[in-house]
């Protein structure tokens, strides 16, 4: 299979099921978006973590896959001809969301109550998170602007919203977990 298909060169390519859209449309921008957050959560897999967190973080990273096929399919194209489902995969579901609401759960019940808000950083695995938090974000206002010009599956939404939550409680316990400290934001005028 080669690499390049020069089908991109003038500025279009193609969702699932052929439709041809421009490289900007917002289904592009969209699954793009997961692709880069994906990425980002590759990068923190990659630290010095716990193996459960690991292993979570890899289950993570084949959702954020099937969630970007999910994206890549327009709702006309879901259905061939013959009535069989174009994705033959298995699909996002609120068992996936479930998990996440889980794991955060878990982690919380280790972590001190929050009393302030937090600035990212304190350590480079701590910011890795709150890097892919803020990806994973843009990825649901993308895709909930998706969603007005083109209903999705609504637990795309979902798991989008709650891996946001999961990422930053994440973030709270790699600082704990790397000996770093959470640093409160100061609401006041800096002189």
């Amino acid at each position: 299979m080669k690499i390049y298909t020069k089908t991109g060169d003038k500025g279009k390519t193609s969702l699932f099921g052929g439709t041809r859209v421009p490289k900007y449309h917002l289904r592009i921008e969209a699954y793009g978006t997961v692709d880069e957050l994906n990425s980002h959560i590759g990068l923190i897999r990659d630290q010095k973590i716990d193996s459960h967190t690991t292993e979570i973080l890899l289950k993570i990273q084949n959702e954020l896959f099937t969630l970007g096929s999910m994206l890549a399919t327009p709702p006309e194209k879901e259905i061939l001809k013959s009535g069989k489902e174009r994705l033959n995969i298995h699909k996002l579901s609120e068992e996936s969301v479930m998990l996440l609401e889980n794991e955060i759960d878990l982690m919380n019940e280790s972590l001190p109550p929050m009393s302030h808000f937090i600035l990212p950083g304190g350590h480079t695995t701590v910011s890795f998170c709150h890097i892919a938090r803020c990806i994973c974000r843009r990825a649901e206002r993308i895709t909930t602007s998706l969603n007005d010009e083109n209903a999705i599956n609504p637990t795309i939404l979902m798991y989008l919203n709650r891996l946001s939550d999961y990422l930053f409680v994440l973030a709270r316990k790699l600082t704990i977990d790397n000996k770093a400290k959470e640093i409160p934001w100061i609401a006041e005028k800096i002189k």
